[in-house]
């Protein structure tokens, strides 16, 4: 299959086009810089050469959007949304306009969409709508509003010959450098990785293998649409999340954080306590209905693979090193 992948250059995307690739899929990236063989530029508003891929593919996964790893201020959340709009707009253009749509579009969203909750957990059936919580931050009700436009964009564009579904994504964990994991993984290294403010807000993760699975699932599922939540079916508090992966690496103590302690560390690192404090506490009602087989259903198995899959690229690397070394 031809399958394009406008924002494909973030942690997300290097995951999908690396296991895509390996299973024999051509696979074109659309990206602002390219900078490889099968990246093609685009810059997620305008019309250009790029739609020349979407005509004649056979599967479209946006997962253009401005990323959340930023101080949640005006600015960047309004530029959150607009990124997150057009570039869904023109996706949704671009196959209305081809000759020979694609048979799927996946649209990534957010399962930051559910409200903050600890009481039940949310499926794409009952689930509670973000947005008009009480005792939570004013602005946390804007990210809501940023996922449902995210939504909405794909949900009106006129492409009736091509079927559409949103991801609706908890945090991918995977071994790579620079995602969610490595910085969980450092903050656990460093005896920082205790409970934040109690540690009872649930944590909605889904191992990167997963991941993959899952979207290849509902490529192959011709009879599958609108959201779906891609999120393992056990998200845990996260006091014992941190304590699993403190176990899953050896680290026996993970200091605690207050709510002002974890807005001092949100702030040094240029980040935002929301990724921290929401309760999100999302299951994947559609895939367990529909057949789909976790292979990583539970965090401690989950964290023990990631944990060895980050330990052997260590180990890669430090051989490569030592040849090197021992060549020069």
């Amino acid at each position: 299959m031809k399958i394009v992948i406008p924002g494909g250059t973030g942690q997300v995307g290097t995951i999908l086009n690396r296991a895509l690739s390996a299973a024999g899929h051509e696979v074109v990236v659309l990206t602002r810089r390219p900078a490889h063989e099968r990246e093609v530029e685009w810059d997620g508003r305008t019309w250009g050469p790029w739609v020349e891929e979407i005509d004649g593919s056979d599967v479209v996964i946006n997962l253009a959007g401005r990323s959340v790893s930023c101080r949640y201020t005006p600015a960047n959340l309004r530029d959150m949304m607009d990124s997150r709009v057009h570039s869904t707009e023109i996706v949704g253009e671009a196959i209305a306009a081809a000759d020979r749509p694609p048979g799927v579009w996946l649209q990534m969203s957010t399962a930051t969409v559910y409200a903050h909750r600890f009481d039940a957990p949310n499926d794409e059936a009952t689930g509670v709508i973000g947005g008009s919580e009480p005792d939570v931050p004013d602005y946390w009700s804007y990210s809501v509003e940023i996922a449902r436009a995210w939504e909405r964009a794909q949900e009106v564009a006129d492409t009736p010959h091509t079927r559409k579904i949103a991801l609706r994504s908890a945090m991918v964990m995977s071994p790579d450098r620079g995602g969610v994991f490595d910085v969980l993984l450092r903050l656990a290294r460093l005896g920082l990785g205790g409970p934040v403010a109690g540690g009872g807000q649930y944590v909605s993760w889904i191992h990167d293998r997963d991941f993959v699975r899952a979207v290849e699932f509902l490529i192959e599922r011709d009879d599958l649409r609108g959201p779906v939540n891609l999120a393992a079916p056990r998200p845990l508090p996260q006091r014992a999340f941190m304590r699993e992966l403190r176990s899953a690496w050896g680290v026996p103590v993970g200091l605690p954080a207050t709510r002002a302690m974890a807005e001092l560390g949100a702030f040094a690192l240029r980040t935002d306590t929301e990724l921290l404090l929401k309760s999100r506490r999302v299951v994947p009602g559609r895939l367990l209905a529909e057949g789909f087989d976790f292979a990583y259903a539970d965090w401690p198995e989950a964290a023990g693979d990631l944990v060895r899959r980050r330990r052997g690229d260590r180990d890669r690397a430090g051989a490569e090193g030592a040849l090197v070394s021992g060549s020069s």
